[in-house]
């Protein structure tokens, strides 16, 4: 197999993984506001409503922001603050960028380790979260999203370093 194919099927797998990525985060989005709205009309209409649903709601919440998080980080698009873009010459620029995006990989690490180590914690405690859902599984999302956040920006600062070596 040459290597254009190679890349060809990387690329490929790399975009299938964006979709699910994509049809996840729309469904729990759907989902969230599925639920929401049917807690109030229960609510207001029949002065009854499902006693798990706020929980759910406040996890579905959780889960659409580090889903959205790796959306935005796959090409970098998260919030920075740019102040030595405005000052720093443009082979400067592209210097701190690789730096910065090495440094959000480091802390992306550090948090995906300590967050892994909370809900192996909270595996152990066999805790409940909502309707026989254990606490663990609905927090198992902060490790997995912050790996994923950590390798792309790890990703995004070798693709930077490369940029600067090859001009």
């Amino acid at each position: 197999m040459n290597q254009a194919n190679r890349y060809d099927r990387l690329k490929g797998i790399r975009n299938f993984l964006y979709r699910i990525e994509d049809i996840l985060l729309i469904g729990l989005l759907v989902t969230m506001m599925v639920v929401a709205i049917f807690q109030i009309i229960l609510r207001n209409l029949f002065e009854a409503g499902i006693v798990w649903s706020d929980v759910l709601v406040r996890i579905l919440v959780l889960w659409v922001g580090l889903v959205g998080a790796m959306v935005a980080s796959r090409q970098g698009n998260h919030i920075t603050i740019d102040i030595l873009e405005r000052y720093l010459p443009a082979r400067y620029k592209k210097v701190a960028d690789s730096v910065v995006e090495l440094f959000t990989s480091l802390i992306c690490t550090v948090v995906a380790y300590y967050s892994l180590l909370f809900v192996q914690m909270e595996f152990v405690d066999g805790g409940m979260a909502f309707a026989q859902v254990p606490t663990w599984l609905c927090e198992a999302i902060i490790p997995f999203a912050f790996s994923v956040i950590a390798l792309r920006y790890l990703v995004l600062s070798i693709t930077s370093f490369k940029k600067i070596v090859e001009s």
